[in-house]
């Protein structure tokens, strides 16, 4: 199977455990670009972000993202949350991966997730949720622009959006005479509980 399939969106989401488990599901290589860039840095992201800035650390993500976007085969891509924050990685996504999904959460609802995640360096300040909704209200537009589809994370369970990611490449994939699947008279073209991106 060659789906390529990659996760944007906020730090917190589940791009990661999702990610996991989508590419168990389907048979795939799953890649976390964070620690991927850990490993090929040598150090952990907060380590690198105090040594060297975020600048720095921007421009290995951005070096990888296009390494990874043009490795062939298939693959499930978990993204760190801000590897939307630069046109050329957002292109990157969309040229490297035909599905590429928005993990959406609230604001709230993730830092009910992270607010004792002492290893995400963007969150280490004195109000941590009024930063997810600075974060939230940058970025969204961003994660819209680079994905194909939205799911609304909300709380469902992991292997529920599992499912829904799953249905979606389902109805994505070419049917019989390479046309689009079951879904290609329904207008949105979207699974339950995702909406593509106008």
């Amino acid at each position: 199977m060659h789906t390529r399939c990659a996760l944007v969106g906020m730090p917190g989401s589940g791009k990661s455990t999702v990610g996991r488990q989508l590419a168990r599901r389907l048979g795939l290589p799953f890649v976390d670009l964070d620690q991927r860039l850990e490993q090929r840095l040598g150090t952990s992201i907060r380590a690198y972000f105090e040594q060297h800035g975020e600048p720095a650390f921007r421009d290995h993500e951005a070096a990888l993202l296009s390494e990874l976007a043009d490795t062939p085969g298939g693959m499930v891509l978990s993204t760190g949350g801000g590897a939307v924050l630069r046109e050329d990685n957002r292109a990157a996504l969309r040229r490297g991966f035909p599905h590429v999904m928005y993990l959406r959460a609230s604001p709230e609802d993730i830092f009910k997730r992270v607010k004792h995640d002492r290893a995400r360096p963007l969150l280490q300040v004195a109000d941590p949720l009024a930063r997810l909704r600075d974060l939230y209200r940058t970025r969204d537009p961003l994660y819209r622009d680079a994905a194909h589809y939205v799911i609304e994370t909300g709380r469902p369970s992991v292997s529920t959006l599992v499912n829904m990611i799953v249905m979606q490449l389902d109805l994505a994939a070419p049917g019989p005479g390479g046309q689009p699947g079951r879904n290609s008279d329904a207008p949105s073209g979207a699974g339950p509980g995702a909406k593509p991106v106008a």
